[in-house]
């Protein structure tokens, strides 16, 4: 047992001692000690639950014949952290998650762990420390909130951001608007839609590494109760068994979650954690091969924002086991599960789904994936479209720039001028190190959408964009502008190509032009306080 590094023999005497006092009997160092990995708080909604579902999983290791210790990793709601310098830190708090727990679980040598997280960065997080510790591991993911009504229309946090371009352009009133921020969240869960947290959950499960049904079981669902009680009791299983993160973990599985994220249309942000995944668990997956998967892929289910269903519509129509049942021609059915068992054999047992949400490949929404990588003369080293919440007559688009330095610029255009002609937005200086921290747009291309300017203004930008985006946003422009790629030299009026089937995403400037800006050019460098920030930008401890 690993933890019988902390119990075991005569000079651990003080170690358990202050075990003792934590409550401990004699007969419990006979046991596996286990991690219960929580990440409540009770500013983020998709976390307010989370300790309830803590006793469930305590409860289940107990009667199982283990013993849990519970600590707690900190949680950025992105919602909260949207459009201030708050995003700076949603990002980089994945590393901070990641290591926390690596300390936890080696400083106190626990034998397993179980890992409880809802939200977007908070799942990767937990991913990133299970695969760098490699035990017994098994993912509770907290689950979606029920969507909120308004005027008896189904309505969620997202639905917020992009009313206030209505209430800007004078279609919504301010006693309106109040009505809506109060409807769209009804209780605990993560956002809605199939936004960054949800998406993340769907791809734990389609890893194999949660219990079949978890991601779509909604928070305040009972179901959600006996599903964190039964993982605590497999986790002990997985333990007796030996069988560890990597033995779950494996090319073929995150191979089957880029599949899985595809046919969802997820969030662009899973490239980048999946991406960091694969390093952490030893395996390169580069952008070619998301690229590849996007076009082989067929889109199988729009949830907001990209169709107008809900999660609630998915989980009713048979949730994740559904759509692998949809998806066994092109998944690998020998990846392992933590039942212990391969996927093929569970595949077999899954529901079919009910029809009015997911569908068949033989009928897609659309034939390739929710996910496109471009690249060309502005992203050279590539950049990330989400295709399902592109409209297809969307996806050519030539425009001029107007070109913003940072988030705030672009928000406050946004807010008060016209937009005339078709136009593409460069946000730059928002990458990981010229933010730094690599923000999420989702207020302008939420306002974009509010000002129903949708089919005349893209935006392109080396921050991230939001699993709520919808429209033509093409973010993690690579290399960034504070690193001197090509969108550095952008300038208003330039003109920008962006041919989606293509993959292209071209600034149609002469070479010679931007061989002469290069030589004029110095980044822009901003200036920060924290402390954090400056480490990230001097270290680039995410890169």
């Amino acid at each position: 047992m690993r933890s019988n590094a902390i119990k075991k023999g005569v000079d651990r005497a003080p170690h358990r001692s202050l075990l003792h006092a934590v409550g401990l009997e004699k007969e419990d160092f006979e046991k596996p000690f286990i991690a219960v990995v929580n990440s409540y708080t009770n500013i983020v909604p998709g976390h307010i639950h989370l300790d309830s579902l803590a006793e469930e999983v305590s409860r289940g290791i107990r009667d199982e014949g283990g013993v849990p210790f519970v600590f707690n990793t900190i949680a950025v709601c992105d919602g909260l952290a949207m459009n201030h310098d708050g995003m700076k830190y949603s990002l980089p708090s994945r590393e901070v998650i990641a290591d926390s727990i690596e300390i936890m679980l080696s400083a106190h040598m626990f034998d397993a762990a179980v890992f409880i997280a809802s939200c977007d960065k908070i799942v990767p997080g937990h991913l990133l420390a299970a695969a760098r510790l490699n035990l017994p591991s098994i993912f509770v993911t907290g689950g979606p909130m029920y969507p909120g009504v308004f005027k008896n229309r189904r309505i969620d946090l997202v639905s917020v951001f992009e009313v206030l371009g209505k209430f800007h352009e004078g279609e919504v009133t301010l006693e309106e608007l109040r009505e809506f921020e109060r409807a769209a969240c009804p209780g605990a869960g993560s956002c809605a839609g199939l936004f960054t947290a949800n998406t993340m959950a769907c791809l734990v499960e389609a890893m194999g590494l949660s219990l079949p049904g978890m991601a779509a079981t909604h928070a305040l669902d009972e179901k959600k109760k006996r599903l964190a009680y039964d993982s605590g009791r497999r986790i002990v299983g997985l333990w007796r068994e030996g069988l560890k993160f990597k033995d779950v973990v494996k090319r073929e599985s995150l191979i089957n979650a880029i599949i899985v994220d595809n046919a969802l249309g997820g969030s662009t942000n899973t490239v980048l954690h999946i991406s960091a995944l694969a390093k952490e668990a030893g395996y390169d997956l580069s952008l070619q091969v998301f690229d590849e998967i996007s076009r082989r892929i067929p889109t199988l289910v729009l949830i907001r924002p990209s169709g107008e269903s809900f999660m609630i519509d998915f989980y009713n129509d048979g949730g994740v086991p559904a759509l692998l049942k949809m998806l066994k021609k092109y998944i690998y059915l020998d990846a392992m599960t933590v039942l212990g068992k391969p996927l093929k054999e569970l595949v077999e047992t899954f529901p079919e789904p009910r029809g009015f949400l997911i569908r068949p490949p033989e009928n897609p929404y659309r034939s390739e994936g929710g996910i496109a990588i471009l690249w060309g003369s502005l992203a050279p080293e590539g950049a990330v479209i989400k295709l399902a919440g592109t409209p297809m007559q969307l996806r050519t688009f030539r425009g001029r720039a107007r070109v913003f330095n940072s988030e705030e610029e672009v928000v406050e255009a946004l807010e008060e001028e016209e937009f005339k002609g078709n136009t593409v937005v460069v946000v730059r200086y928002e990458g990981l190190l010229g933010g730094p921290g690599m923000r999420e747009m989702l207020m302008p291309t939420s306002l974009i959408v509010g000002r129903n300017l949708v089919e005349k203004v893209a935006l392109v930008t080396d921050g991230r964009f939001s699993g709520g985006t919808k429209g033509i946003a093409i973010g993690h422009v690579s290399p960034e502008a504070f690193l001197g790629g090509p969108i550095a030299l952008v300038e208003d009026g330039d003109e920008i190509l962006i041919d989606v089937p293509s993959r292209r995403l071209d600034l149609l400037v002469d070479e010679d032009e931007l061989q002469e800006r290069r030589r004029k050019w110095t980044p822009v460098v901003k200036r920060i306080e924290s402390k954090f920030l400056n480490k990230l930008r001097d270290n680039r401890f995410l890169l």
